[in-house]
């Protein structure tokens, strides 16, 4: 049985296709950590924490962390806490790292990815095995528009509905006309076909400014309304008050907060991240707990670079709850871009190909581990040295 020996952080800077935001979001995307994980035979795992500072739970639940703060735990805490551990225990793997230090969610993540590609790639399968098995083969994809312009938000709308992605969500939550006036022409771009969902990432200052400002937006068809306020008694009374289902993402980070949305009965969605639980062990109880009480789920993320998205992807393959549309890249390196944007977030990437996108989903990898390798090269090319 292989042992882990090693666990090293990367710190690396994806360069972005175009300025990509959310209410709240104070620093580039693309700025993460990598882990990479090596055990006794030197077979290496991979894994990411895609960490920003000024992402956390609501009311201080739970606390941002930045690239800076992930490497240090990392390397101070959790790495020695997990050498020598067969990589395949996840159960244990956790429970070294809880009793090291608590908390730090994403670090955990980032370490436990590394672990499940290392295990996997030694028996020679891909990780959604290790979860329990596909309960699909293709994940479709939502593509994502930040706060950009409305002009530039139309042009990308059309294009990435022209090359076949059926859903687009809208960063919304700034200013409740502005929100209606993009909301409206995105409609128009993309047309009747592709569906629309809006994230205000609990940027209204109430929960009857989300109300008004949701109620005028249904009229040009919306699928979900993700987090329109902080709280989840707050976004359990916004979905009392209006036709269109309400995602809880903020307010959704492991289990127990699954368990609080359900009991305030009216919250519809969930969308569940490989990171916010502390890694794939733990979304899987979350998607677990939704899929028990009827909850839709999809997957989302913060923009990772390839080396996370593949966690994204693997767990979308593997929780059956997740029967909604995924807010994931389309992980995509440089040599196979070609002018296309949709799901396309970045300039280059950080595997050796791309993900394949069909009919507005992309292929669940099948080879072993994570299942399309990481490109040396690349790491060492956006390599941050500080």
């Amino acid at each position: 049985m292989s042992r882990i020996v090693s666990v090293e952080t990367i710190l690396v800077q994806l360069p972005t296709r175009r300025e990509h935001r959310w209410t709240g979001l104070t620093e580039s995307i693309g700025r993460y950590v990598l882990t990479r994980m090596t055990d006794d035979d030197g077979v290496v795992g991979w894994g990411e924490a895609p960490a920003l500072k000024d992402w956390g739970g609501e009311f201080g639940r739970y606390f941002g962390e930045s690239a800076s703060i992930v490497s240090l735990v990392i390397e101070r805490y959790l790495a020695p806490a997990v050498v020598g551990l067969a990589p395949g225990n996840f159960a244990e793997l956790h429970q070294r790292m809880d009793a090291i230090v608590k908390g730090y969610p994403y670090a955990k993540a980032a370490v436990e990815f590394a672990a499940y590609d290392l295990a996997a790639r030694r028996l020679g399968v891909p990780v959604h095995a290790l979860l329990g098995g596909a309960s699909r083969m293709r994940v479709p994809v939502t593509h994502s528009i930040g706060l950009i312009g409305i002009e530039e938000a139309e042009r990308e709308a059309a294009q990435v509905a022209a090359e076949g992605i059926r859903t687009i969500k809208i960063k919304v939550g700034v200013d409740p006309a502005r929100d209606i006036d993009i909301v409206r022409a995105i409609r128009a771009a993309a047309g009747p076909a592709v569906e629309l969902c809006v994230d205000a990432n609990e940027g209204y200052a109430s929960p009857g400014e989300a109300i008004r400002t949701l109620r005028a937006m249904e009229t040009f068809g919306i699928k979900y309304a993700e987090q329109p306020v902080m709280g989840i008694e707050r976004i359990s009374q916004v979905a009392r008050a209006i036709d269109t289902p309400v995602m809880a993402d903020e307010s959704a980070w492991n289990a127990h907060d699954a368990i609080q949305i359900i009991a305030e009965g009216a919250v519809q969605i969930v969308s569940i991240y490989t990171t916010k639980p502390g890694g794939l062990y733990r979304a899987m109880e979350v998607a677990a707990v939704c899929r028990a009480a009827g909850i839709l789920c999809n997957v989302n993320g913060s923009v990772e670079t390839g080396v996370g998205n593949l966690a994204n992807i693997h767990l979308a393959a593997a929780a059956p709850a997740v029967t909604l549309s995924c807010v994931v890249p389309v992980s995509t390196p440089a040599q196979d871009q070609h002018g296309q944007i949709g799901g396309i977030y970045y300039n280059d990437d950080l595997l050796v190909s791309a993900m394949q996108l069909v009919e507005g989903s992309i292929e669940v990898p099948a080879g072993p581990g994570m299942g399309i390798d990481v490109d040396p090269a690349k790491i060492e090319r956006y390599r941050v040295r500080e």
